[in-house]
């Protein structure tokens, strides 16, 4: 069973601050270990809890030549689309931070769901061979030193919904959706074995509009369908995972 540990602030500005420190901290364990550090990116309210990275005194003192950005899921949009998960980490933070444009790998918006997974699948058994990403000993799949996750309202993660088919896709590294219950319908998304193989993964959720969710996955409160589990209640690392709770998200537990 994984290692969970969970965080709860005053405020989401309080949670954003400790985030911060809790990923300089990482950047600097694994420039120590392996002089490199794999991180993935989901989209929506994680990367305004991100802000603080771009501020000093972490703007200046991590070593940003050593990351690599992945995404967990991306919308099939163009680059440039407000809905696309890339522009939106590009804005608020990649821009402000000197991370090597090599080191960060969007999809190809030119391809189709599923070209675009099958194609981000290729290279990251491309980087697995280069040794830019470890293999998992006990998986077999991409063990990413730190996977950054955020959650919706219905307890979904990445672009892995409840009651949908890809929840058990247990073979692929990357795959696709078209019918996403949120808009837009096409998606890539990272497969829950290769979530799971991550060292670390920060769960973070700010508002209270996670708070029925929250309770649901953290045991303090009843899913409607009791033989049923909400995706995120799949999220179990091989190293440890660690709630960022504000006092909105952590409010019925």
């Amino acid at each position: 069973m994984a290692k969970t540990e969970k965080r709860v602030f005053d405020s989401e500005e309080d949670l954003a601050v400790s985030l911060a420190k809790y990923i300089d901290h990482l950047s600097d364990q694994f420039a120590k270990k392996k002089g490199l550090f794999t991180v993935v990116l989901s989209g929506g309210s994680l990367i305004e809890c991100l802000r603080k990275l771009v501020e000093p005194p972490y703007v200046d003192s991590i070593d940003w030549s050593i990351w690599h950005i992945f995404w967990l899921d991306e919308r099939v949009v163009p680059k440039t689309h407000v809905d696309s998960n890339y522009k939106l980490a590009y804005d608020g933070f990649l821009s402000k931070v000197p991370i090597p444009p090599g080191n960060v790998y969007a999809i190809d918006d030119t391809l189709s769901a599923e070209g675009a997974a099958e194609e981000y699948e290729a290279r990251l058994k491309h980087l697995v061979d280069s040794k830019v990403i470890d293999i998992s000993a006990k998986s077999g799949f991409p063990k990413f030193d730190l996977n950054l996750l955020g959650m919706g309202p219905d307890g979904h993660v990445a672009s892995l919904f409840p009651g949908h088919l890809l929840l058990k896709e247990n073979k692929k590294w990357v795959t696709f959706i078209k019918d996403s219950p949120k808009p837009p319908p096409e998606r890539i998304t990272l497969t829950f074995p290769v979530i799971n193989s991550s060292d670390y993964i920060a769960l973070v959720v700010p508002g209270d509009a996670q708070a029925d969710a929250v309770s649901i996955a953290l045991g303090g409160g009843n899913h409607p369908t009791a033989e049923e589990t909400l995706p995120v209640q799949r999220v179990a690392p091989e190293g440890l995972l660690t709630w960022f709770l504000d006092k909105d998200a952590a409010s019925k537990l």
